[in-house]
């Protein structure tokens, strides 16, 4: 009897001993709270293994996240409420227009010194932009391990401006009632194909600008200049309701359509198909943060979400790529690792290209 009394006092002991190490391992709330706020600038090099504990704390006091974003429909909001679900009292109030309005803006509000922005997620030549003119800040994160280093821009001290949170790839897109097999281009030297003549669309868009830059780089001006016969009319609309246009018969097909915006036609039934060209030019989002946070915290947290893997699983329903994956083409970012003024040059030339070559829609 004696035996078992001690032995039953020791259990005792060694619960009340491990759950006293797993107090101290696993910071509780209250402590989370009581703890000394940290700078801005120690939240962004912080990799302590409670890191996520405390920018949720720090962001439920916070209040609110804002969120200039240029991600296009329904995919935005997915993310909103898919992280607001996951963080509780953290609400996120995005403001989404395009790439290029929300460089202007956060331009307007440094020089009125009035930060608003909390995360950034937008194309990586605005990105560029941005960190020329002192608008965002590196960070670390976690997640940045999973990306590779071509798909992170590198700031001092071992920290990055952005990572890559999605792709969206620009290639041929067909009705698959209209063109026949045979005609269907396996590269850029095939948009020359006489079924396609006069049949084919382009919009006024930089997408088309970049399908004019991937031809250069690939096969040379001259291939650009021999499409002139084929008659490519231009149309002043955007790449997806130039999609709509060939779903619906109207136009045959088009070299500089996303990957994405046909995958979700195809859901919806519509008689499309894409392919990728010798290289696919690809526009890409990248996850950063402002460089004066009003909410930091918050900004860190959000950027976090959208590289870690359950913003990444949100953003793969609305069929964007991952920097992460191989999708068995080679993919080309014509504004990576270029001067903005050289790309802003390269721009204005393919567009002036593509005016040459192509007649009125």
């Amino acid at each position: 009897m004696k035996y078992r009394i001690a032995s039953r006092t020791n259990q005792k002991i060694t619960i009340s001993g491990l759950a006293l190490c797993l107090l101290f391992l696993v910071p509780s709330e209250a402590w989370l709270q009581t703890r000394k706020p940290m700078t801005v600038a120690e939240l962004v090099t912080y990799d302590g293994k409670d890191r996520e504990q405390v920018l949720y704390a720090g962001a439920k006091a916070e209040g609110k996240i804002t969120w200039y974003t240029s991600l296009a429909g329904a995919s935005y909001k997915a993310m909103v409420s898919a992280f607001e679900a996951k963080y509780p009292g953290v609400k996120v109030e995005a403001y989404r227009v395009s790439g290029s309005d929300i460089t202007v803006r956060m331009m307007e509000e440094s020089k009125a010194r009035r930060y608003v922005a909390d995360t950034v997620e937008t194309t990586e030549g605005n990105l560029m932009f941005m960190r020329d003119a002192s608008l965002l800040r590196p960070y670390y994160s976690p997640y940045f391990a999973s990306y590779p280093d071509e798909a992170k821009e590198k700031g001092e001290r071992g920290l990055y401006f952005w990572a890559i949170a999605r792709e969206s790839y620009i290639g041929f897109a067909y009705n698959t009632k209209l063109l026949s097999k045979s005609a269907v281009p396996k590269n850029y030297e095939g948009l020359l194909h006489p079924e396609l003549k006069g049949r084919m669309g382009m919009s006024i868009s930089d997408p088309s600008y970049k399908v004019i830059g991937a031809i250069i780089k690939t096969r040379g001006v001259e291939l650009v200049k021999k499409l002139k016969v084929q008659e490519i009319a231009l149309h002043t609309i955007i790449p997806p309701a130039l999609l709509d246009l060939i779903a619906s018969g109207e136009v045959l097909a088009s070299p500089a359509i996303f990957r994405n915006h046909t995958l979700n036609a195809i859901a919806k039934g519509a008689p499309v198909a894409w392919v990728p060209m010798d290289i696919v030019p690809t526009n890409v989002g990248g996850a950063a943060i402002a460089a004066q946070p009003p909410h930091p915290n918050g900004a860190l947290l959000l950027a976090d979400y959208l590289l870690g893997p359950e913003g990444q699983a949100v953003l793969e329903k609305f069929e964007y790529g991952s920097a992460a994956k191989d999708l068995g083409f080679k993919r080309w970012r014509p504004d990576h690792g270029i001067s903005t003024d050289k790309y802003e040059k390269e721009l204005e030339g393919w567009e002036k290209l593509l005016k040459e070559i192509s007649r009125r829609g």
